[in-house]
């Protein structure tokens, strides 16, 4: 079935990265299957969640897992299970924080949108969020100065390329501040489903990640942590988190997902992603005008990305007009610009195939020549 041709709707060539606004990853048949067999069956879902808590622990290393509906949701609910733990009382009470340690630390160079600000995502459980720092930097002294001031239920921690990382305290030593206080270190790590197992051994309470990126699962939030939190977690699913539960469909794809992430070879994908980029850079740096480079993940993650260089006088685009020029053709091709003013594409090939890729050069080749 041609769904496009179906409902209407424009193709889609994903040069960007594994997004939400383009409908996260592509889901492979052995993930798809699993879910596919799971939809016409009833389930327990306190099953399936046990399940799925099993194999987050095994995959990742961590105490004990669950899956919630988003890696959006996962955060407010991490720091819902801070303020609660298993109290079934406090979990009735949110958002009502009254007589409950409700003051959420977070460095203000983390305050970030990933389509919504974190900052929202905390306050939906009713927390008094306490930003420390400044835009460009904070010191542990400020975060421990923050946790003096009493009815402290969490510290946050965003790992993304988004935060702003000059003078920021770094994972590490926060875990340190966090336990010495005796808190909970929750860490946001929405597209870092590659660096779950190293992110848990740091030693963070709770990380929760997306499922529906680089696990190319069906839409989930994945937690993963400390046994007694992530239980508080699934609680908060009879509370305020009740219209962020999973569905069946979410957990069976998490399962899946992280059993064929186990069976794959990391290292054949990232080279096989990296032939791709070569291709790319190799193919578009001939062109006057345009300067190409192998860029690596900001995080870390194990794949690269084309760092496409545009010279507006030569080539008559700017970054950001060659960008709505891809975006109006079709089918519609999405590339990322961080900085308009830098006349910088970048182009990840994560959900492309080759053939794809090829489209996407052919475009820019037009593009460029026109102009």
């Amino acid at each position: 079935m041609d769904l496009y041709q179906e409902f209407g709707l424009r193709r889609v060539i994903n040069a960007y990265d594994k997004a939400t606004t383009l409908g996260g990853a592509r889901v492979p048949a052995a993930i798809a299957d699993v879910v596919a067999a799971g939809l016409p069956e009833p389930f327990e879902l306190a099953g399936l969640q046990d399940a799925a808590g099993r194999a987050i622990a095994e995959a990742t290393g961590a105490e004990w897992g669950c899956v919630t509906n988003c890696a959006a949701a996962a955060l407010s609910l991490g720091v819902a299970a801070s303020m609660t733990g298993l109290d079934m009382g406090r979990v009735g009470q949110l958002p009502d924080t009254s007589e409950i340690p409700h003051r959420v630390i977070i460095q203000k160079g983390h305050c970030i949108s990933f389509g919504a600000p974190v900052v929202q995502m905390l306050r939906l459980t009713g927390a008094d969020v306490v930003e420390v720092g400044h835009a460009n930097g904070c010191r542990a002294w400020q975060i421990e100065h923050a946790l003096t001031q009493g009815q402290v239920a969490a510290i946050v921690a965003v790992e993304s390329y988004h935060t702003v990382d000059y003078n920021g305290v770094k994972l590490p030593e926060l875990v340190e501040i966090a336990g010495s206080a005796g808190v909970p270190l929750v860490v946001d790590a929405a597209t870092q489903e590659l660096r779950l197992r190293d992110l848990v051994a740091l030693g963070p309470s709770l990380v929760s990640c997306s499922a529906q990126k680089y696990f190319s699962s069906t839409t989930a939030g994945i937690v993963a942590g400390r046994k007694d939190l992530v239980q508080a977690v699934d609680l908060q699913h009879s509370g305020i988190g009740r219209g962020m539960k999973p569905s069946k469909e979410g957990i069976l794809g998490v399962l899946a997902a992280l059993r064929l992430a186990d069976s794959g070879d990391v290292a054949a994908w990232s080279r096989r992603e990296a032939a791709k980029i070569e291709m790319i850079v190799r193919r578009l740096g001939v062109l006057p005008g345009v300067g190409t480079s192998v860029s690596p993940d900001p995080n870390g993650c194990p794949f690269v990305r084309a760092r496409i260089e545009i010279d507006p006088a030569i080539t008559g685009h700017s970054a950001d007009s060659l960008r709505r020029a891809l975006v109006s053709g079709e089918p519609a091709i999405y590339v990322r610009v961080y900085n308009s003013a830098e006349d910088v594409i970048y182009i990840n090939a994560t959900e492309m195939t080759e053939e794809e890729a090829g489209v996407v050069c052919e475009r820019i080749e037009a593009a460029v020549g026109q102009g």
